[in-house]
């Protein structure tokens, strides 16, 4: 039976993505930054063990755990736990620049570390990153969150170029808009770090983030798709010996990464500020 560590599997795309792999045959590792909801996916028969980026103990605590388990090997990792930071960036302190970065970019950094011994002894593995189109472009109120996703593509590009020969497949997944409770587990980060009501742009957050953020049943956004689009391009990884790069998922990545490559700077700028 193959094993995969998964974050982020509260909800959402995690919470998909254990439960396809599961019903594929995989021995899921289903990590939750919350115990409550590691207890959750332990009576639906998940191991989960706690992980919560921003706390490197229980990086330490969940890897012994899955390598106690598993006998020392860990065939596949998918970093995907992450949450959002909605606000302009002049809004943005630098305490909540920083926090996302905990949370987003050095804890999926400090777990790779961790697992990467483990893949180099047993000459195999894949590490697949759960980035975004906006690791492609940028859009108003997602600075923080974009930040992020950039340097996980960096990171994720020179570590694939870095492993070649060595049987570790590095992979990037893509996704534009997904069904999740992602909008809404942001809010407690928006007003926890941005003082919207006191900032010069306090108009623009009443008429375009407020309404979408706070919204009870906010409309699909363009192009969404569930997050079984993203679990059934998971599984298509993990089956290949020699999986693509990178993986666009929604229509809204392949038009993200058609404007960057093939429009002018300024003609992006006037794209994205409609948006």
């Amino acid at each position: 039976m193959k094993s995969i560590l998964i974050t982020g599997c509260s909800s959402g795309i995690g919470l998909d993505a254990a439960r396809t792999l599961k019903a594929n045959g995989w021995r899921v590792f289903a990590a939750c930054r919350q115990q409550a909801d590691c207890d959750r996916l332990k009576a639906e028969g998940f191991d989960s063990p706690r992980l919560d980026y921003t706390d490197p103990a229980t990086i330490d605590s969940a890897m012994a755990e899955v390598l106690a388990a598993t006998g020392g090997t860990l065939d596949a990792l998918f970093n995907n736990g992450a949450h959002a930071l909605s606000g302009l960036v002049e809004d943005l302190p630098t305490d909540g620049l920083r926090a996302i970065f905990e949370a987003n970019v050095f804890g999926w950094h400090e777990l790779t570390l961790r697992v990467l011994p483990v893949m180099r002894a047993q000459g195999h593995g894949h590490i697949v990153q759960c980035s975004s189109a906006l690791g492609l472009t940028f859009m108003q109120f997602r600075g923080a969150y974009a930040a992020t996703k950039h340097a996980i593509e960096a990171l994720t590009d020179t570590l694939r170029l870095e492993l070649r020969g060595s049987g570790i497949k590095v992979v990037l997944l893509e996704p534009g808009p997904i069904t999740s409770e992602f909008r809404r587990n942001g809010i407690p980060w928006f007003e926890r770090f941005i003082d919207w009501q006191g900032s010069p742009m306090r108009a623009t957050y009443e008429d375009k983030l407020l309404p979408r953020l706070y919204a009870d049943n906010p409309p699909p956004d363009r192009f969404e798709l569930p997050a079984r689009a993203v679990s059934d391009r998971l599984m298509r990884v993990l089956n290949s010996d020699d999986p693509a790069p990178r993986h666009y998922i929604t229509t809204a990545t392949w038009i993200a990464g058609i404007l960057m490559r093939l429009l002018p700077t300024r003609w992006v700028d006037r794209t994205l500020s409609r948006m």
